[in-house]
């Protein structure tokens, strides 16, 4: 695995602190109607990424995930500014606004969405390994979805497939504890979601997902492990949302007691502490990266707010071609 540095704790507490403010934002345009339809938020479940790209080559390498999925396409290399404007419904957007909040898409840096279907992405990140192995491309495919999806019919398909073919693919359950507003205990007569992959004598364990060290050591370990041909690696990361399943979530649920525990391992925080302790940067320098932060966001706002909405006419030009539909106009 690459070294985690200073300058990896650095770069960690900047991107996550950025996909935090960032969804943070999000949060507060929502509830004035300038992001319309469903919005799910990530805040908490930042490690889990964070630790990810580090063990992966962005140079090829690939992610699926569900519909919290508004930080990861930021992190595999897209412009944020693009992926708010998404959000906003603007032709500037991602998918040139017709993809909105929970289907987040970039080809050009191998993030595939963004799915609306529950567990839908599981299947297609195999499906997307399948072709790389086909190709020869020595690329990794990470297929991540919530302990909820875990619970879909489609997960045994795949992992199946998966392990007959010996597909490059990592399978992540990010196990927040709550599939929408049911808690895990609730689920199933099990809450170790790791053990599903025993199953199909698919390597797996849990993982401390609030922890980018603990998360990039077992993705990395995984990754490597797929590159050699030895096939999938199905992980549970151990982490917490602080918002609710999505902004129309009143968090009946749980307890405001509980989310003050998980907020002590806030994975931002345990960053920030280290960079303290190692004096890693000053006070000055983190004040600097607090208001680089603040400035990427008001930017992104700004980008958003004043791009144009799509014509009326690019309904037609997403399905049909013109010349193929000559009725069209």
């Amino acid at each position: 695995m690459k070294k985690v540095t200073k300058q990896t704790y650095l770069n960690w507490y900047k991107d996550m602190l950025f996909w935090r403010k960032f969804e943070d934002k999000l949060a507060s345009v929502y509830i004035q109607q300038k992001v319309r339809g469903f919005l799910h938020l990530y805040n908490g479940q930042e490690a889990v990424l964070a630790g990810a790209l580090h063990a992966m080559d962005l140079t090829k390498d690939k992610m699926i995930t569900a519909y919290r999925n508004h930080v990861q396409p930021i992190g595999m290399g897209e412009d944020p500014k693009k992926v708010m404007a998404e959000l906003y419904g603007k032709v500037t957007g991602t998918s040139k606004g017709m993809g909105g909040s929970m289907h987040i898409f970039s080809k050009e840096f191998r993030f595939y969405g963004g799915h609306g279907i529950v567990g839908g992405q599981i299947p297609l990140g195999a499906g997307l390994a399948f072709g790389d192995k086909y190709k020869g491309n020595d690329a990794v495919t990470l297929t991540c979805f919530g302990d909820g999806a875990a619970r879909q019919g489609s997960l045994h398909e795949a992992f199946n497939m998966a392990m007959l073919w010996k597909l490059p693919v990592v399978f992540i359950v990010e196990n927040n504890g709550y599939a929408m507003g049911t808690s895990v205990e609730r689920t199933a007569n099990h809450t170790d979601i790791w053990k599903l992959g025993l199953g199909y004598e698919m390597p797996c364990g849990p993982v401390d997902g609030m922890n980018p060290v603990k998360v990039a050591e077992a993705v990395d370990e995984a990754i490597q492990r797929a590159r050699r041909g030895e096939g999938p690696t199905f992980l549970e990361m151990k982490t917490y949302r602080y918002r609710g399943h999505s902004m129309s979530d009143a968090q009946h649920y749980r307890t405001k007691d509980e989310v003050a525990e998980y907020k002590k391992i806030d994975p931002i925080t345990q960053v920030l502490d280290i960079i303290k302790d190692k004096k890693y940067a000053s006070d000055e320098e983190i004040e600097k990266i607090n208001q680089e932060v603040k400035d990427m966001v008001k930017e992104c706002e700004k980008f958003a707010e004043e791009s144009p909405y799509p014509e009326l006419s690019q309904l037609y030009d997403v399905v049909y071609e013109q010349e193929d539909y000559p009725f069209i106009k």
